[in-house]
């Protein structure tokens, strides 16, 4: 069989068309050691901070420590699969998480990957982890309010759109509570919520996933979990990953509700991989950069300015304290960060006073910016008059001894203390709220005994819905008072027909 010499020569031109000369080179170290969740690797020369590496079996890590001789590396997963003298590569790219409307009503873990069992998440793009927040320019002042539905909030410590409000207190204080009421209440508001449940007890995340579903709440809602049995790295990068979720609605011109529960666990995660690493520990053994660890987060909640479309991101931290103790450093530094702070306090809460709302302490540094004008109205003396009552409250006890004037005070405070109570994920809308303490603050409550307190709450929510909606719906809607006249008549006609429970002592009677 002859071949032609023309055959040869189109043959070789085919050839040298589909040539391509460009080499396709990676940069690869070796492993040389590995264990409690990070690994080293030697001959990374050119690895940037934070960049993504491929370890042989697939797993991700995060280049963490640049040193002259290797790279420490912050493993993304379990590091169980990695032995010394496997070959680690650079990607050339940053952490990054998928971001997009698919993500809502979804569980994901830190890495952005669904741990509902729902199916996977088309991602409408991927976005770096760590980003800079806002500048000066690109914001606005905080204007709107976030009404969070619990009266003890909205009145003392109001929350707007942009803000950072953080609320502290010892364990079981009800934090989270206070945390999922408030997303509980973001029902039809146009808002987006993120919830970071960052080493909280998977029975715990589950319980608050469950009670998100229940009030339809998972409709507007992303819950990123990094468990405790995880890695601490995931730990690390959680609060991140959700303010880049969160972000991608920001920029879209969306308003979103981020809750960081809790950020003393990312610290400790953060001090644990750092003395791992062997960065020099300061104050309580936290690596030297922790309060950049949590600015630099925090700040990325904003108020957009109108050119770049008007969005917000408000977050809510929580941080744990031990006896109360404000001034450890954790609590000291992110109270320095953000807006103000919800302080929780422990004896209220065990006796009674839910939510554990410590007014002395609590504070908003965007103050009456976030409130409607109606419950500026409203709530004007609530703090003086809960300060007065809290300074007299020792006495209370020699009633009998008091004069008038002093003993008004007390029983204008309890019933305050008393108005401000509020059942778990039973959030109130503003109105209502003006509507209850305007009665609070018109001393429509002194001549109701404690007990009748709920009940006449109750009742007369129910009377103003049936038979005066309209006064209701212009709070709502004008976010000023009704003309007072109207409402002080409607008040009067509900007294007149509310009739406290007596069964409580008809039974104590019958005990008798």
């Amino acid at each position: 069989m002859s071949i032609k010499a023309e055959e040869i020569s189109a043959l070789i031109k085919q050839q040298l068309q589909g040539y391509n000369n460009e080499l396709d080179v990676e940069e690869t170290g070796i492993v040389t050691y590995v264990g409690d969740g990070i690994a080293r690797a030697h001959g990374l020369e050119n690895a940037l901070s934070s960049e993504l590496l491929e370890f042989s079996n697939g797993v991700y890590g995060m280049a963490q420590n640049l040193e002259t001789n290797d790279v420490g590396i912050m493993i993304l997963g379990e590091d169980t699969g990695i032995r010394e003298g496997d070959t680690v590569k650079r990607t050339g790219r940053i952490m990054e998480v998928p971001v997009g409307d698919d993500l809502v009503g979804r569980v994901v873990n830190s890495l952005g990957q669904p741990i509902d069992g729902k199916g996977s998440i088309t991602a409408a793009d991927h976005k770096p982890i760590e980003h800079k927040a806002p500048g000066i320019m690109a914001r606005q002042s905080v204007f709107e309010p976030l009404q969070t539905g619990i009266k003890a909030i909205d009145s003392l410590v109001p929350i707007g759109r942009g803000q950072r409000e953080l609320i502290i207190g010892d364990r079981k204080t009800g934090k989270t509570s206070i945390a999922i009421d408030t997303i509980l209440n973001q029902k039809d508001q146009n808002m987006i919520c993120i919830y970071v449940a960052i080493g909280q007890k998977e029975s715990t995340v589950r319980s608050s996933v469950r009670t998100l579903e229940q009030y339809g709440a998972m409709d507007y809602t992303i819950v990123v979990n990094a468990g405790p049995s995880e890695p601490a790295s995931l730990l690390y990068i959680a609060p991140y990953a959700g303010a880049t979720m969160g972000e991608y609605f920001m920029n879209n011109g969306q308003h979103v509700l981020i809750v960081y529960d809790d950020l003393s666990k990312q610290a400790d995660a953060y001090r644990e991989l750092s003395l791992i690493l062997r960065r020099p520990p300061g104050r309580e053994a936290y690596p030297g950069d922790i309060f950049y660890t949590h600015s630099r987060l925090l700040e990325r909640a904003a108020k957009l300015n109108d050119k770049l479309g008007g969005g917000s991101m408000t977050a809510l931290p929580i941080v744990e304290t031990r006896a109360g103790d404000v001034s450890a450093y954790i609590p000291t530094n992110v109270i320095s960060i953000t807006d103000g702070q919800i302080f929780l306090n422990a004896d209220m809460f065990y006796s009674g006073v839910r939510p554990a709302v410590d007014a002395g302490t609590s504070v908003s540094r965007v103050g009456g910016d976030a409130q409607i004008k109606a419950m500026k109205k409203v709530a004007g003396t609530l703090r003086l008059d809960l300060a007065s009552y809290k300074e007299l409250e020792s006495f209370a006890q020699f009633g009998s001894d008091l004069d008038a004037a002093t003993q008004a005070k007390l029983n204008r405070g309890a019933r305050t203390v008393e108005v401000l109570k509020q059942p778990l994920h039973s959030p109130l809308p503003v109105e209502k709220q003006v509507l209850i303490l305007y009665c609070l603050t018109r001393k429509y409550l002194d001549k109701i005994q404690l007990d009748d307190i709920e009940q006449y709450q109750n009742d007369i929510f129910d009377f103003f819905d049936t038979h005066h909606a309209d006064l209701l719906e212009e709070i709502a809607k004008t976010g000023k008072l009704p003309d007072t006249d109207k409402l002080d008549t409607a008040i009067d006609e509900f007294a007149k027909t509310f009739q406290p429970n007596k069964k409580d002592e008809e039974e104590a009677a019958l005990g008798d």
